[in-house]
C-alpha cells in the first residue's frame, strides 16, 4: 500500500496517515446548518473531502464518510418565526436542496447522515455525564461546560490565550469563565425547546458533534474515536476546540486522530460570509456553468489555500476541462482496458501527499496534449485509444470530472424545448442526405450554425455541441 500524507491542523505539519484499524478510515465532515441554501464556502468543503473520500477509496480503503445537518438552531427558529413554517418544512427543504447541489458536484454519497434533532438522548446523556463530573454546571440560562476542568483546553487551535476567545462567546455572570460555552439552552419565549432531566430547552451548536461521532463512529476501546475530522478553517475555533475538549471530558478519549481544514472562499478579496453580504449561492453559479465546471474549478486550487472567486478564472478552468472533453471526443465510444500505469501511478503519487491537485492537473494537461499529438500521427491506433480512455475512467474515478458524456458536456445549457428542436433538425437533415438533397442538409447545418450549434458526422451518427 503507497504511503499516505496529509496536513494535520493540530499539529500544523504534514504527517503519514495510519489509520485506526487496518485498510479502514472512519470521517466526520462538519456538514451545514440548514437554514438557507448553500454557498461555495459549502461547495468547497464537500470537494475537498470528497477528494480526501476518493483518495483513499484508490488507496483500497473502506471509507466511512459522516456528514452531520444541524437542523436545531438559533438562524432556523429566527426563519421559522419569519416565516410561520415549522422546523422541519425548513429543515427537510434546505437538507433536500443540499442534497441536490451536492448531486450536481458530483460528491460521493455519506455512509451516515446523522441530523442533531434525531440524536439529542445522545446529546442528552454527554451532558448528563458532563454535569455528574461538575465538568459542566447549571446557570439560570443554560448549562455550560467548564474550559478550566480540561487542561488540554486550547491545544488543537492553540488560541485559549488568544484575545479573541472571549470576544466570541457570550459575556454571562453567571459563568465560571467567560469563555465556557453552552451545552444546552434553556426555554424561551418563540424557541423550539425538548425535554430533559436538567431543564426543558435545545442542545447548543457544538455538543452535537461529539455525541454523534460517540454515537454513530467511535472506537470504544481506542485511544482516538475516529480516524479523520474534517472542515471549513473556520471551524477549527472555538467549535472543533470545544468538540475535542466535550469529548476528551465525557470519555476519556481523544475524538479524532488526524483533524483537516480546507481554506476560505473569498470574493472581491473579502472572506465570503452572510454578515458582508457577499455569500455566493451555488444554485446562482449553477445556472450558468455545470457543477462539474464548478468542481473543477474549485480543485485547482490547493484545498488547505484560500480560493479567492472570480468568474474570469471559472472561464480559464472551463477552457482547461474543455481539452479533456475534447480529447474524449477523439476516442469517442471506444472501450478502455489499457490504462497506463504510469499514469495512475503518479496521479496516485500526486494524490497522496496532501491532496497536490496542482501536480494532478499538469499530469492530466500533460496527458491531454500526448494524446492528441499521438491521435494526429495516428487516428486509427486503437491501443491508444483504450489507454487514452482508460486514463479519463481513472480521472474520473479519482476527481470525480470528466465522467459526463462527450458530447452532452458541451451541451449545457440549452434548455430540453431547444434539445427538441435541434434533434427534429438533425432527424431532417439526415433524411435530407439519405434522398441526396444536399441543399437542403446544408441549410439545415447553416440553420443551425446560425442558432450556434455545431454538427459532428461520426460513424455512431450525427452529435452536436453549443459553441
Amino acid at each position: 500500500m503507497k504511503k499516505i500524507y496529509i496536513y494535520d491542523s493540530s499539529k500544523k505539519e504534514k504527517v503519514e496517515f495510519h489509520s485506526i484499524k487496518p485498510n479502514i478510515a472512519k470521517i466526520y465532515v462538519c456538514g451545514p446548518t440548514v437554514y438557507d441554501d448553500s454557498h461555495l464556502g459549502h461547495a468547497r468543503s464537500a470537494i475537498a473531502f470528497d477528494l480526501l473520500h476518493r483518495v483513499l477509496k484508490a488507496n483500497s480503503y473502506e471509507v466511512i464518510m459522516t456528514k452531520n445537518f444541524t437542523d436545531i438552531d438559533d438562524k432556523i427558529i429566527k426563519k421559522m418565526n419569519e416565516s410561520g413554517k415549522t422546523l422541519k418544512e425548513i429543515t427537510n427543504f434546505y437538507i433536500n436542496a443540499y442534497k441536490n447541489d451536492m448531486n450536481s458536484l458530483n460528491i460521493l454519497p455519506n455512509s451516515i447522515e446523522p441530523k442533531a434533532t434525531e440524536n439529542l438522548e445522545a446529546m442528552k446523556e454527554m451532558i448528563e455525564n458532563l454535569l455528574s463530573k461538575d465538568i459542566a454546571y447549571k446557570t439560570s440560562d443554560s448549562i455550560y461546560f467548564d474550559i478550566s476542568k480540561d487542561k488540554e483546553y486550547g491545544t488543537l487551535s492553540k488560541k485559549v490565550n488568544d484575545e479573541n476567545t472571549i470576544a466570541r462567546v457570550e459575556i454571562n455572570k453567571e459563568k465560571r469563565n467567560n469563555a465556557d460555552f453552552a451545552l444546552w439552552k434553556f426555554e424561551k419565549i418563540d424557541d423550539v425547546s425538548f425535554d430533559s432531566n436538567f431543564g426543558r430547552g435545545r442542545p447548543g451548536w457544538h455538543i452535537e458533534c461529539s455525541a454523534m461521532i460517540d454515537k454513530h463512529l467511535a472506537y470504544k476501546n481506542e485511544t482516538f474515536q475516529i480516524d479523520i475530522h474534517a472542515g471549513g478553517a473556520d471551524l477549527l475555533f472555538p467549535h472543533h476546540e470545544n468538540e475535542a475538549s466535550q469529548t476528551r471530558c465525557a470519555t476519556k478519549q481523544h475524538l479524532a486522530k488526524y483533524w483537516m481544514h480546507n481554506g476560505f472562499v473569498n470574493i472581491n478579496g473579502e472572506k465570503m460570509s452572510k454578515s458582508l453580504g457577499n455569500s455566493f449561492f451555488l444554485k446562482d453559479v449553477l445556472k450558468s456553468y455545470s457543477g462539474e465546471v464548478i468542481r473543477f474549478y474549485l480543485l485547482s486550487t490547493h484545498y488547505r489555500a484560500n480560493l479567492n472567486f472570480n468568474e474570469e478564472d471559472l472561464i480559464a478552468s472551463k477552457k482547461r476541462l474543455d481539452k479533456l472533453y475534447r480529447l474524449k471526443k477523439r476516442v469517442y465510444a471506444i472501450d478502455g482496458s489499457n490504462i497506463n500505469k504510469d499514469f495512475e501511478s503518479n496521479i496516485l503519487n500526486a494524490l497522496n501527499d496532501d491532496l497536490n491537485t496542482s501536480i494532478v492537473l499538469s499530469l492530466i494537461d500533460e496527458m491531454i496534449n500526448n494524446g492528441n499529438d499521438k491521435l494526429d500521427l495516428n487516428q486509427k491506433d486503437k491501443n491508444l485509444k483504450k489507454e487514452l480512455v482508460s486514463n479519463i475512467e481513472f480521472i474520473e474515478y479519482v476527481l470525480g470530472v470528466g465522467g459526463s458524456d462527450a458530447y452532452s458536456y458541451f451541451q449545457f445549457g440549452i434548455d430540453d424545448k431547444t434539445k427538441t428542436n435541434i434533434e427534429e433538425l438533425i432527424i431532417q437533415r439526415d433524411e435530407a442526405k439519405k434522398q441526396r438533397d444536399f441543399i437542403k442538409a446544408d441549410s439545415i447545418r447553416n440553420e443551425l450554425s446560425k442558432l450556434g450549434i455545431s454538427l459532428m458526422d461520426t460513424i455512431n451518427g450525427t452529435v452536436w455541441e453549443k459553441l
